[in-house]
């Protein structure tokens, strides 16, 4: 009997031993990211999975593609306008071009060391030539092969970019963020290249309200991916808040300064204005020639009042 007995315990024990044998299981795999888990990235397009491939409708989808943009976005036709544009008029192209090929090479090189994509061009007061910079500062990006650029009119007090690029001004910004149009509706491509714009939209008067109220912010989320720039022409600083609202939505500041013109204790409260924001630089306008060669400066450029005339050589 003790030899059975004993065969039976062995017998118990190796069923055990088997039982927690296999009771020790493989974690099992995470389950594949489902499409709707997928997140755009903060500096470049996601690749989307080819199986589920992402459509464009009106802004409803997380995903956007240059080419799906430019095919349903507004295509108006744009007519440069030659007195403020440097690339298309020869006065104004000899020495104005050629600076804003050098300010755009030191945003690239501001770029290699921060997070640099999102840029508001603002000035201390009226009159500096901030649109003028905002301008052509996109259409020399684009001109390089393969750039892709967005200018968005965020001065809804006075909205002036559609008139550098004759374009028309609505359906723009103020009517996207009133809900009142889609992305689609408000982003425009009127000519061959790579440059798109929101104009400032229809007149409102709770301007502040609106670049606060969070659709700005969601829209620059989705589009800035999609663009190597996105440069946004704001109010001057001090007469109003709104491109301090601005400016916390944006990677860096560029101020525009006028030569001649703006007091220099005005200029410090600009800056004083925008403290705790990324200024990534300032630039002079309407140097006198005597005053550019050697510099980094602009070509002489009459804004506001005198917007009309070429300058003198």
């Amino acid at each position: 009997m003790s030899r059975i007995h004993e065969a039976l315990k062995k017998a118990e024990q190796e069923r055990a031993a088997g039982h927690a044998t296999e009771a020790v299981a493989l974690p099992q795999p995470e389950p594949a990211p489902r499409f709707a888990d997928w997140k755009p990235s903060a500096v470049g397009v996601v690749a989307v999975p080819v199986a589920e491939p992402a459509p464009v409708s009106g802004g409803t989808s997380d995903y956007l593609r240059f080419d799906d943009l430019r095919a349903h976005c507004a295509r108006p036709e744009w007519h440069l306008d030659p007195n403020v544009n440097v690339f298309s008029n020869p006065a104004l192209s000899t020495h104005g071009a050629e600076q804003f090929r050098t300010l755009r090479s030191r945003l690239y090189q501001l770029r290699g060391a921060q997070s640099l994509r999102t840029l508001l061009v603002t000035s201390s007061i009226p009159g500096e030539g901030k649109t003028f910079v905002a301008a052509n500062l996109a259409q020399v990006i684009v001109r390089q092969p393969d750039r892709r650029a967005l200018i968005i009119d965020a001065d809804l007090r006075c909205a002036r970019v559609h008139t550098v690029l004759g374009a028309p001004v609505a359906p723009g910004l103020t009517d996207y963020l009133r809900g009142e149009a889609d992305e689609m509706a408000v982003i425009q491509h009127g000519h061959e290249g790579n440059l798109c714009f929101i104009a400032g939209g229809n007149d409102v008067t709770n301007p502040s309200e609106l670049l606060s109220n969070g659709r700005l912010k969601a829209l620059l989320d989705r589009l800035t991916p999609v663009f190597d720039w996105v440069i946004l022409d704001s109010p001057p600083c001090l007469p109003v808040a709104d491109a301090n609202i601005l400016a916390d939505l944006c990677d860096g500041v560029l101020m525009v300064v006028r030569a001649g013109t703006t007091p220099g204790p005005t200029v410090q409260r600009a800056c004083q204005e925008m403290q705790g924001r990324n200024i990534v630089g300032v630039v002079l306008n309407a140097v006198q020639d005597s005053h550019l060669y050697g510099s980094y400066y602009y070509q002489p450029y009459s804004y506001g009042r005198d917007a009309g005339k070429v300058p003198e050589k």
